[in-house]
């Protein structure tokens, strides 16, 4: 079994806030911090501020020293494929090898209309995804990077200095769709599991997939890209299994259990204990934190949370009495 690590996924609008976060990240016992690949933020309405994705995680590169750096994650139609592979291995350069390059198919579309980006349907953007992640492994590891593929080609396009990160910076996926699972069984080193995006939104603007995202339709797609991983000739065991959680941890008994209700009402799950189970949510106390996590990697293999804290207090119980029961 992996180590259980934990990544801290920001949403921020303002330069100083990005850079006071990393820094403190940096000493607070994560292993990453990850940031969205976003136009207009899906968490705020659209005029509020968003910061480009690896303009910030440079930034958050030069003030830190052991924390990784990572996209959660980039969409491939924003950038051309093979100026994304070079952005990322500059950045691997800038952090001194600690680049998590995450990649998905896109799914906001209305970003990809006010930038006049095109927006096929969900099986072609996954065939480029697809497409993309071969090109960009060819351009950090070939001499003379070659690739022709049905979406993209590249012919000679050196790329040096390759990345410090042998053989290859570690590729995180995002998403659960049987098509994405198939994709991530082939080429990703992460796979982060969230509620299938099938309608243009994610879990935060559609509720109804987190509640029917429970453990067990987890298990059962973590089981779907293991068989796809041993078909695709790979021990599963090398797919790191992660998650990103919208995390509320109170001291306060009272309070947690309060806080669970809330979100039950809000989000429409039949009752607080489909809640607490279910996998984009952690809530409770320190306790009863520490007991789900351990479950979650007892009953599913899940060693990697991508936590955002929906508090201060959250945060640093997070960090203080939750984490360090996990952390070596």
């Amino acid at each position: 079994m992996r180590e259980v690590k934990f990544g801290l996924f920001s949403v921020t609008g303002d330069y100083a806030e990005a850079l006071r976060t990393a820094k403190r990240a940096d000493t607070q016992g994560f292993d990453a911090i990850l940031l969205n690949d976003h136009f207009f933020s899906p968490f705020r309405p659209a005029r509020e501020p968003q910061l480009e994705c690896f303009t910030t995680l440079s930034a958050m590169a030069a003030v830190t020293s052991r924390i990784r750096i990572g996209s959660l994650v980039a969409a491939v139609a924003f950038r051309s494929p093979p100026l994304l592979a070079k952005i990322a291995s500059t950045l691997d350069h800038v952090s001194n090898g600690r680049l998590v390059l995450g990649l998905g198919s896109g799914w906001e579309r209305s970003e990809y209309d006010a930038h006049s980006y095109p927006y096929p349907s969900n099986s072609e953007r996954l065939d480029q995804l697809a497409d993309a992640i071969k090109l960009i492994k060819a351009m950090w590891t070939q001499e003379e990077p070659t690739y022709h593929g049905s979406h993209f080609s590249i012919d000679k396009a050196y790329n040096n200095p390759r990345p410090l990160q042998k053989p290859h910076p570690p590729i995180m996926l995002g998403g659960s769709g049987s098509k994405l699972l198939k994709i991530a069984a082939a080429e990703a080193d992460i796979l982060n599991l969230i509620p299938p995006i099938f309608n243009g939104k994610d879990l935060i603007n559609d509720p109804a997939a987190a509640v029917r995202f429970d453990k067990a339709e987890l298990k059962r797609r973590i089981g779907k890209l293991q068989g796809l991983a041993r078909e695709a000739g790979r021990d599963p065991k090398d797919i790191e299994i992660s998650g990103l959680l919208l995390v509320h941890v109170s001291k306060d008994k009272g309070r947690a259990d309060t806080a669970v209700r809330e979100i039950a009402k809000k989000w429409g799950f039949p009752d607080e204990e489909a809640a607490r189970r279910a996998p984009s949510i952690l809530a409770g106390t320190p306790d009863e934190v520490k007991r789900e996590i351990r479950s979650r990697v007892d009953e599913t293999g899940m060693t990697y949370f991508v936590v955002l804290p929906d508090s201060e207090e959250s945060h640093e119980l997070l960090v203080k009495e939750v984490m360090p029961e996990f952390l070596h």
